[in-house]
Parts: C-alpha cells; sequence; structure tokens
C-alpha cells in the first residue's frame, strides 16, 4: 500500500538481499518529469520566446496604438506598458494550467504511471511533490523568459520589475496546485475542457490583464478579487511600473501562497484518494 509520506528514512531491497538507503524521494520524481521535458522542450522554448513576442505585438503595440490614440493609455502609461505585466501573470497560469492536467489525468488513468511510481517505496507526497516542483522548473522558465522580451522591448520602468518574475510563478503555482487537485479527483477528460473554457479562459480575461477590473460591473469586481490570477497580476504591474505599495505587494503574495498550500494539500489528498487501496 502506498503512504501518502515522504520516503525519508525508508529503506529499499539490495541487491544481495539486504537493505540498502533509499534515495531520491520527490526528488526522483522531479527528475522524472524533467528527463521528459527535455524530448520536447526545444518546442517549448521557442514558443516561450514566441508568445510574449506575438502577444506584446499584436495586444500591446497593435491594440495599444488605438487605446493610446484614443484615451492616452491606460493609468498613464502606453496600453503595451499597462498590459506586459498582466500577459506575464497570465501566461503562468496557462503553463500552470497545461502541466497539470493532462499530465495529472494521463499518469493516473492512461499510461499509469503514478502507478508504476507508487509501486516502489515513493509516497503520494512524493509524486505531488515532485510533479509540482517540476511544473515549478518549467514557471520559472516562462516567466523568466516572457520577462527578457517584454523588458527588451522597452517595457519594464523599473527595477522592480524583476520581483514581477517570482511573483508570477508564485500565481503560476497557487493556480498549478489547485488544479491538480481537481485533475486527480477527475474519472474522464470532459471535466479538463471544460475547466480551460470556464476558468481559465475567464479568469485570463476579467482579471485585469488586459484591463483595468474597475472596467467590470461592481458585482463580477469582487469575484475577480478572489482569484488568484488578479493578484499576481496586480503585485506584477505595481512592480513592473515602480508604483508598489510593499504592504500591499506582501497581501498579494500571502495570498497566492494560501492558495498555493492549500491547493498542495488538497492534492495530496485527493491524489491519496484516488491511488490508494
Amino acid at each position: 500500500m502506498a503512504g501518502t509520506g515522504t520516503t525519508s528514512g525508508r529503506v529499499a531491497p539490495g541487491a544481495d538481499g539486504g537493505t540498502a538507503p533509499l534515495t531520491g524521494g520527490w526528488q526522483a520524481v522531479t527528475a522524472h518529469w524533467l528527463a521528459k521535458y527535455r524530448r520536447v522542450w526545444f518546442g517549448t522554448a521557442i514558443t516561450s520566446f514566441l508568445s510574449p513576442l506575438l502577444y506584446l505585438a499584436g495586444m500591446g503595440y497593435g491594440l495599444g496604438m488605438l487605446v493610446d490614440r484614443g484615451a492616452g493609455g491606460i493609468d498613464g502609461v502606453p496600453y503595451v506598458v499597462f498590459v506586459a505585466p498582466g500577459v506575464l501573470a497570465a501566461t503562468t497560469l496557462q503553463v500552470a494550467a497545461g502541466e497539470t492536467t493532462f499530465s495529472v489525468m494521463g499518469s493516473i488513468k492512461w499510461d499509469r504511471t503514478y502507478h508504476g511510481m507508487l509501486a516502489t517505496p515513493l509516497g503520494v507526497r512524493d509524486v505531488v511533490t515532485g510533479h509540482l516542483a517540476y511544473v515549478l522548473v518549467r514557471l520559472t522558465m516562462a516567466a523568466v523568459v516572457f520577462f527578457g522580451v517584454a523588458a527588451a522591448l522597452g517595457t519594464v520602468r523599473s527595477w522592480w520589475g524583476l520581483l514581477a518574475v517570482p511573483v508570477a510563478v508564485l500565481g503560476g503555482l497557487a493556480f498549478a496546485s489547485c488544479c491538480y487537485a481537481y485533475s486527480a479527483s477527475l474519472t474522464n477528460d470532459r471535466g479538463l475542457a471544460l475547466m480551460f473554457r470556464f476558468v481559465v479562459m475567464p479568469m485570463t480575461l476579467f482579471s485585469g490583464t488586459f484591463f483595468p477590473i474597475e472596467q467590470l460591473p461592481g458585482w463580477l469586481q469582487p469575484v475577480a478579487w478572489l482569484t488568484p490570477l488578479w493578484h499576481a497580476v496586480d503585485a506584477s504591474r505595481t512592480l513592473v511600473l515602480g508604483t508598489a505599495d510593499p504592504g500591499g505587494v506582501l497581501l498579494h503574495v500571502g495570498y497566492l501562497a494560501l492558495w498555493a498550500a492549500g491547493g498542495y494539500l488538497a492534492a495530496v489528498r485527493v491524489l491519496h484518494r484516488r491511488m490508494v487501496v
């Protein structure tokens, strides 16, 4: 029976019939996902570079020219400067969703990777922690590349903007842990399509990524405030613009950390319920 704990202090059979210390734990799970990623890294690297370039060129400079001409920008800055940190945070959200939906369900239902892992001394917590640690690597890569492109295009107004990278990564991790728990609870992939359609897309559109949420109907604004993406967007934007209030940023970070921790605990609980008999 697989446990919920980690492999700390556990032993595995040795070649001579005795026992040998088991090393790796969740790190071995992370190494597994990184090894799989090496097969496709080039394509995702190109996408990570082209996505911000196309987003900022299309939404920022194309649509931005109309916004700047008609309204003089948003909040006193050109539209491309306003939208860049929002798209940074939204990009990590989309990467998080991509890495914790079909891969999680597939590992349970289709290729049964998790079954193989849990047939070893690895525990459920090792599996979840290792997978999310890999997701953290992916989020960091995507955020760093996006920020580099945005900075090269002149959309970063302050050195404090460097902190937008870890904030966006934390926002992505907050969503990834919750998305993991949701994906692990499903018995078929229809729920994943619904999540992209009714959670990821609306959150991207209505959490301040492309326009201030003050433009939303009054009843919808509190809904936006509850989403992790709005907190990541707002904190990233104030850091990039150099208008950040330290207290406000800390509140955003604390809220995102609560989402990440709660999602992680839920993910461990749900996967244990699915995998342990």
